[in-house]
């Protein structure tokens, strides 16, 4: 794979994100460039900040501008989800002196919108794929090359190259034998992640995140997510543990996963779950 994708003269607006204080929020010491480093950064991102689309399902989410992002995630202590994780992680990368590029992708099926967004950095003259925004996804950098594997505590993540009758190269990553998403080369302009943003903030049908709340983070321990009625438990060696919650109770979990809830929105988030169909 070659460096290809990357838009000339696109402004990512970086300095928004300062390398300093992200280091410091996820407990990281600086150093030059590195696999090494890349592999701290990336398994205490994803330890550290949450996914979450909770603005997105209560109809307010600000934008993914770069200065909304830093603010939301750096200095707020909001979740977010791929559009922000991904810039976030390649703004202070890029600062931090590593080639990056930002990728595009579609979830669970290659029909889908592009509207997943990932991050490839060049390190030992090799390309390496980051996944900060998906959920239970990677812990670290998986090389983008055909058949390359990451062992992760809760499956083995691989990637796949593929070739679109467009001559379009493209990359599947699987966990085990599902599909996770596929993402390609192709160029990636700001205005592109507006537009995904547009579609699956807005749009019924283009994912889950304007009809169920979804947040979930990697813990000390293993992976929780907790969705609009339930909890999902994940450790290294044990069977996953299902959890049916109240509306009080998902407040309190969301919580536990570092997104306190102010107490309008939580008023709004009940109210959201006391209007679902029942059963």
């Amino acid at each position: 794979m070659t460096g290809v994708g990357q838009a000339d003269g696109a402004d990512w607006g970086i300095e928004a994100f300062d390398p300093a204080l992200y280091l410091d929020r996820i407990g990281v010491e600086p150093g030059p460039p590195s696999l090494d480093l890349l592999e701290r950064i990336h398994r205490a991102h994803v330890a550290t900040f949450p996914f979450s689309n909770l603005d997105v399902l209560l109809g307010r989410h600000p934008g993914v501008d770069p200065e909304t992002v830093a603010r939301r995630m750096l200095h707020e202590g909001a979740g977010g989800y791929c559009f922000e994780h991904a810039q976030l992680l390649a703004g202070v990368l890029e600062r931090l002196g590593m080639t990056v590029r930002r990728r595009l992708g579609r979830v669970h099926s290659p029909t889908n919108t592009r509207t997943h967004m990932t991050v490839d950095v060049e390190l030992e003259e090799r390309w390496w794929m980051l996944d900060p925004g998906f959920g239970l996804s990677l812990t670290g950098p998986i090389p983008r090359e055909d058949g390359a594997r990451r062992e992760e505590w809760f499956g083995t993540l691989s990637m796949h190259h593929l070739e679109s009758a467009g001559g379009i190269e493209q990359w599947e990553l699987r966990r085990g034998e599902d599909l996770q998403h596929v993402t390609d080369l192709l160029p990636v302009v700001p205005a592109d992640v507006r537009a995904g943003h547009h579609v699956t903030s807005t749009m019924p049908g283009a994912g889950p995140f304007t009809t169920m709340l979804i947040v979930s983070r990697f813990t000390e321990d293993g992976h929780v997510t907790v969705t609009s009625a339930a909890r999902t438990i994940r450790r290294p060696g044990q069977e996953t543990i299902h959890e049916e919650l109240t509306p009080a109770q998902v407040i309190d979990a969301v919580a536990d996963l570092g997104l306190p809830l102010d107490a309008g929105t939580a008023r709004t988030l009940r109210n959201l779950r006391a209007q679902e169909p029942a059963g």
